[in-house]
């Protein structure tokens, strides 16, 4: 099973998300990571949506989910044809004899401390999935308390727009 990434451009309608992850409920495939957004046109959303399947089927999934009401258009984006990023936002156990080392580790990664507290510092970063696996790898020995992660959002590399595509 391959990693695919969907952008779907949609109405923006009450029940087209639910519409849309229910396809792939419906055919038994989980989907890892789901995020949704209006567009620079009100009217309109993007939702992306990673899910591990076939090549085979990935392709009719796509053909299905053209076929719903309210979607304007699906393309697969890969890493050729797209650009990824994901937002996770780490809270971290830091004693004060830890917080540079942490904080170290944050500027190499362009991460941002966005709160501090007694005994926590809360790591805004952003990147693709491996970068910040490669972060919470480093910082995990000095124990993580929450991580919270916006899932993998995307968009069509170069001048054209996805509904150029």
């Amino acid at each position: 099973m391959n990693r695919h990434v969907l952008s779907i451009l949609v109405d923006n309608n009450a029940g087209v998300l639910s519409r849309v992850s229910g396809l792939f409920t419906r055919r038994g495939y989980n989907i890892q990571s789901l995020s949704v957004g209006v567009t620079q046109d009100e009217s309109i959303s993007r939702i992306t949506i990673v899910v591990c399947c076939d090549d085979m089927d990935i392709e009719q999934i796509i053909k299905q989910v053209d076929k719903l009401v309210d979607v304007r258009r699906v393309v697969k984006l890969d890493n050729h044809n797209g650009v990824f990023r994901e937002l996770a936002l780490i809270k971290v156990c830091a004693k004060p004899e830890q917080r540079a080392d942490i904080i170290s580790i944050a500027d190499i990664f362009r991460a941002n401390i966005i709160d501090v507290a007694t005994e926590t510092l809360t790591v805004e970063i952003t990147g693709d999935q491996t970068k910040i696996k490669a972060f919470t790898d480093l910082i995990k020995d000095f124990g993580i308390k929450e991580i919270v992660r916006t899932g993998t959002t995307g968009l069509c590399r170069g001048n054209n727009p996805i509904k150029n595509q």
